[in-house]
């Protein structure tokens, strides 16, 4: 599964969505997610791809749209190739 519709996924069951989500879509900014939703997001991220999330790194920039979660994933595991 691509990381994209991995993050679709999550988000579609564990938040309440009442449209589809488009990539870059604010998951801040439409009410899908609240604070309590990013730390949620970011166990996920850190169970399911083995990237440890600093807290420095819990902005906006890296967690507020599918894009921006699936970059912010693919630098933290490659971290030279990115």
């Amino acid at each position: 599964m691509s990381l994209d519709n991995e993050f679709r996924q999550f988000i579609s069951e564990n938040f309440i969505v009442s449209r589809q989500i488009n990539d870059e879509d604010s998951l801040l900014d439409n009410g899908i997610i609240d604070s309590t939703g990013v730390l949620e997001l970011v166990s996920f991220i850190e169970e399911r791809f083995g990237v440890a999330v600093e807290d420095e790194e819990m902005v906006p920039e890296n967690l507020d749209s599918i894009k921006q979660l699936k970059a912010f994933v693919q630098r933290k595991q490659h971290p030279a190739s990115v």
